[in-house]
């Protein structure tokens, strides 16, 4: 995190989302997927990593074996701190995993990153652009989104009170909550293309860089 600015008092809690199937690119792990030689997830823990989060939990659900022992390995490599859960029901989709997600957080952390394990771009300068962002959000904004000419971008910063709000209504998730109160919604309008770029198909293969295990 930046040594100066608000955003380095920051108590930061990561939700890394790795259930997925990748059902439209043959069912494979697209955390596994490999940009510059290094996996996906290797890439993100690195750039997690300086950030000394608080907490840092990954679901995983389809894949689950694979991925967490490429967890295992970064963390020791890193020296970084994981929580691993489990959604036994991740074909009921992505909202599944973000609500089992939020239910398992437990430290006293200022803001929730809520991320993907398919966006291959993202770096450390991109993860502290955002906390600096929401360290300086106006007053009644619990949530910070990324957005590039129009379209909505992850990661996505939610306040612990934003968090607790969504926990105290049975089945609500992230997204949901969000599009209910876009007054609460601080936007972050910026040219990085990195927070609209994952790994969907075939073509994004090709044209972000990605190879196969």
């Amino acid at each position: 995190m930046s040594s100066t600015g608000k955003s380095s008092n920051l108590s930061l809690a990561i939700v890394l989302l790795a259930a997925g199937e990748g059902s439209r690119m043959g069912s494979i792990p697209k955390a596994l997927l490999r940009k510059d030689g290094k996996t996906l997830l290797e890439h993100f823990c690195r750039a997690v990593e300086p950030l000394r989060p608080l907490e840092f939990t990954v679901v995983t659900g389809f894949h689950a074996d694979a991925i967490e022992a490429e967890l295992a390995k970064q963390g020791k490599a890193l020296g970084l701190t994981m929580t691993v859960v489990r959604n036994h029901q991740a074909e009921q989709g992505q909202g599944s995993s973000v609500r089992l997600a939020l239910e398992s957080l437990h430290s006293q952390y200022d803001v929730l990153a809520v991320c993907l394990s398919d966006q291959p771009n993202i770096s450390n300068q991109d993860l502290t652009r955002l906390l600096e962002q929401f360290a300086v959000r106006e007053p009644g904004k619990e949530m910070l989104m990324p957005q590039v000419n129009g379209q909505r971008g992850n990661p996505v910063l939610f306040s612990r009170k934003a968090v607790e709000s969504i926990l105290a209504i049975p089945k609500m998730v992230c997204r949901l909550y969000m599009d209910q109160n876009p007054n609460l919604v601080k936007i972050f309008e910026t040219d990085d293309l990195a927070f609209i770029q994952d790994v969907d198909t075939e073509v994004d293969v090709q044209k972000l860089g990605i190879t196969r295990i």
